[in-house]
């Protein structure tokens, strides 16, 4: 019989993570992009998930809402195993994320209160009264709510990442997930952009995931980070420690140094087999 303590401490343990990834593989065809990744999501909290482009971070948050079945391993959201959900209990569980995509992904022929209106009005039975106030109360929250009217085509670049925000809470769910939230933004944007996840996920007591490359920013907002490199966790640690780390892959991806763990070249034959030039005489 196991004991009580044990046991009490074991519940406790999941029921401070919100999500949790256990030994994750998965391939495409013959590539390999997870080989292993073990990490875990604590509720209220933002935590980074880093690493160079290509590396799985985009594959992981796939898995984490069900896109993609794992090889081996398993991903789990709120106690439930994600994989092994039928239709009907994935999409219920989907309704309880919120996903701000790297390229924001809103609807370019609805004006920007039907684009948060729209998984309002798709997933609930609330009548339109009560939507227009949701509506402007989330904008009020990423600062657009005066932008209710416009058309996608009339925002910039930053004003879209935060109608973007707008509709990932617009259900109030207990996860957000961003991927690449500051991508492609000017620096008053970007630092925005930052500044609403951290101010949103505290207000509204959520859990955050960033997957981002961008390493300044994140260190900034995230109270911790998992770095990711060749399909495995590398790394992981409070934000704070990581840009004194001694960690090769952390210091060489932290301080963008050329030379370190993660290579410039992409795998190949020697460059003189490439070009067919036989070697120098010795």
């Amino acid at each position: 019989m196991n004991s009580p303590v044990l046991e009490s401490k074991a519940l406790k343990h999941a029921s401070e993570n919100l999500v949790e990834v256990s030994d994750l593989h998965f391939s495409f065809g013959s590539n390999a992009v997870l080989k292993g990744v073990n990490l875990a999501i604590p509720r209220g909290k933002v935590v980074g998930i880093l690493g160079v482009s290509g590396c799985g971070k985009t594959t992981l948050l796939r898995h984490f809402g069900g896109q993609l079945r794992p090889s081996r391993g398993s991903v789990t959201f709120d106690g439930q195993v994600v994989h092994q959900l039928n239709n009907t209990e994935l999409y219920a569980m989907r309704r309880k994320m919120g996903m701000m995509f790297q390229v924001s992904g809103l609807f370019t022929d609805l004006s920007v209160f039907d684009n948060i209106a729209y998984p309002m009005r798709e997933h609930t039975d609330l009548p339109e009264d009560v939507i227009h106030d949701l509506v402007l109360m989330k904008l009020h929250a990423v600062g657009l709510r005066g932008a209710h009217a416009l058309r996608t085509s009339e925002l910039s670049g930053g004003m879209e990442r935060r109608v973007a925000l707008a509709r990932a809470i617009a259900l109030d769910p207990m996860l957000i997930m961003y991927d690449e939230p500051f991508a492609g933004l000017d620096p008053i944007s970007l630092n925005t952009i930052a500044n609403l996840i951290r101010r949103l996920n505290d207000a509204l007591g959520l859990t955050s995931i960033v997957v981002t490359y961008d390493v300044s920013e994140s260190l900034k907002v995230a109270d911790y980070v998992y770095f990711i490199h060749d399909g495995v966790v590398v790394a992981e640690g409070n934000a704070a420690e990581m840009v004194d780390s001694a960690d090769p892959f952390v210091h060489q991806f932290v301080h963008a140094k050329p030379d370190g763990p993660v290579a410039f070249q992409y795998p190949s034959r020697p460059y003189a087999e490439e070009l067919e030039i036989p070697p120098a005489a010795s």
